[in-house]
């Protein structure tokens, strides 16, 4: 199976270099069929030009800002059989790649695979509140998938999912434009196939919009747009604050 990374990027410069150099370190010594695609969403920094550093990215410009978007055209330009959505701030754990390929390889029921995020520049009091806060959703994620068959569970960051299976469900939402967006794939891709999610499966991400709105605030909005996606199909809150410079 060939893996496909789609990494949206609107202005993160910052951040970029190091996510995609947790790709490649992850791919020292394997033979990992791999290709990473960098989607450039209008960005006015030197994003685009730092991710042409690294060779063997392929850098794909979409002019209309917003996450559907961009992932959409990562998408149309993927030949990977499984499609790995990531964040421009994400970092790869330790054996990532392998956790993914071996579980798909394992499972052909398999449609879709995610897994928490760690706050690696938040201090451990958050991650800790953090982690119940998805201990909490671990929860309902097990009722809506085992006992109500309504939908599962994936975190938009951190989520693979078939080619075949999304293009089968009729690939993205246009309705979700951030929030909801994953919940959204989860419920529909829930139809076709397993869709699973793990506390083996972590990555590291910053929690710049932690900071930004709060714990409390945050965990809020992601709550309510996860079941509102699930019983209404749409996204409870229309818009979002872009925290990017």
């Amino acid at each position: 199976m060939k893996l496909s990374f789609v990494i949206p990027a609107y202005n993160e410069e910052k951040y970029i270099g190091q996510c995609l150099q947790s790709i490649f370190d992850e791919l020292k010594g394997e033979s990992h069929d791999v290709e990473i695609i960098v989607v450039n969403n209008n960005s006015t920094d030197r994003t685009k030009e730092i991710a042409l550093t690294f060779s063997n990215v392929k850098v794909v410009d979409e002019p209309q800002k917003g996450l559907v978007n961009a992932r959409k055209a990562g998408l149309n330009a993927a030949t990977g059989d499984l499609i790995a959505n990531i964040d421009a701030d994400t970092i790869l754990a330790d054996g990532w790649i392998n956790k993914v390929m071996d579980k798909f390889k394992y499972n052909p029921q398999l449609v879709a695979f995610s897994g928490p995020f760690i706050y690696y520049d938040m201090p451990w009091r958050i991650n800790f509140l953090v982690k119940s806060f998805y201990g909490l959703g671990y929860i309902t994620y097990l009722f809506n998938r085992h006992v109500f068959h309504i939908s599962s569970m994936l975190q938009g960051g951190n989520f693979i999912f078939k080619k075949s299976a999304f293009e089968q469900i009729g690939g993205y939402n246009h309705n979700f434009d951030f929030y909801g967006e994953d919940t959204d794939v989860a419920k529909r891709l829930n139809k076709v196939g397993d869709v699973i999610f793990s506390f083996s499966l972590p990555i590291y991400t910053s929690g710049r919009r932690l900071r930004e709105e709060g714990l409390l605030k945050s965990g809020f909005k992601y709550s309510i747009n996860y079941f509102w996606a699930i019983f209404f199909k749409k996204p409870f809150n229309k818009t979002h604050e872009d925290i990017r410079t």
